[in-house]
């Protein structure tokens, strides 16, 4: 498309792909210095861990694993390394299945994901709800619920976002 043919944004989408951007841009950062701060944990640790936790018996593939955490398996493979040298996940074979491995979820991982989810959760609450009403709240859930689809056609992140458990449990 060339110049003289592209249709611009208007001044408020503009003024709204700005304000998403910089969203985009700086909460993750927030919440990684949040983890790192009180519990050792980078962002993406704290995304498998939990994962891991809701996922059933606390186990899932490596792959689905990175597809969820919206990661490389090389990255994935690096996380997993440090967090089992921590005791929280530990790996093992999928029976019948020479090629593919689980990640699973210690009982130290499970500890550490409970120890850690209430300060998460707060920092959530604080950067992204506090002065939301509810009904933003609602326009904020709808929104992404129109966008992801376009992003995550194939629901990659679905056990990261709307059909997880209920609200504050780790």
């Amino acid at each position: 498309m060339d110049d003289d043919s592209a249709v611009w944004l208007t001044a408020e989408q503009e003024q709204a792909w700005r304000s998403l951007m910089a969203a985009i841009l700086l909460l993750p950062g927030a919440l990684d210095a949040q983890l790192q701060r009180d519990a050792g944990l980078t962002h993406g640790g704290y995304v498998v861990l939990s994962a891991l936790s809701e996922a059933p018996e606390r186990q899932i593939r490596m792959r689905r694993l990175a597809e969820m955490a919206s990661m490389s398996m090389s990255r994935l493979s690096h996380l997993v390394d440090r967090l089992e040298a921590r005791g929280w996940v530990e790996r093992r074979p999928v029976p019948g299945d020479g090629r593919s491995t689980m990640a699973g979820l210690t009982d130290a991982g499970w500890e550490k994901v409970v120890e850690t989810a209430p300060g998460h959760v707060d920092a959530v609450r604080s950067l992204v709800f506090e002065g939301l009403s509810p009904e933003q709240t609602r326009q904020l859930k709808s929104i992404f619920d129109t966008i992801v689809p376009k992003i995550d056609p194939e629901n990659r992140l679905s056990a990261c976002g709307a059909t997880r458990r209920g609200a504050g449990q780790p």
